[in-house]
């Protein structure tokens, strides 16, 4: 893909950029939840991540809810006036 330009734009307190979509298609994130980015002499340089976020903790919390080790750590805390709270 040949370079082109993109505009800059302000995002509320930030700036950023719009990646067209045929842009995202070369790099398998369509519908991508996230991206790896970093900076490399001076590039911007923007990945499909190695391993998707979160991959393999549905499976491993129904692991530990099978195993019975799914305690609560901290066990049950309230705080003042939840009494008065109507559900």
């Amino acid at each position: 893909m040949k370079p082109f330009r993109v505009p800059i734009r302000s995002i509320g307190n930030s700036r950023g950029v719009v990646i067209p979509k045929p842009v995202l298609a070369q790099l398998g994130l369509i519908d991508a939840p996230d991206a790896e980015m970093s900076v490399e002499s001076g590039r911007l340089i923007l990945r499909k991540p190695k391993e998707m976020s979160r991959a393999g903790w549905a499976e491993a919390s129904k692991a530990i809810a099978a195993s019975g080790e799914d305690k609560l750590v901290m066990g049950e805390f309230s705080n003042d006036g939840d009494a008065l709270i109507e559900w």
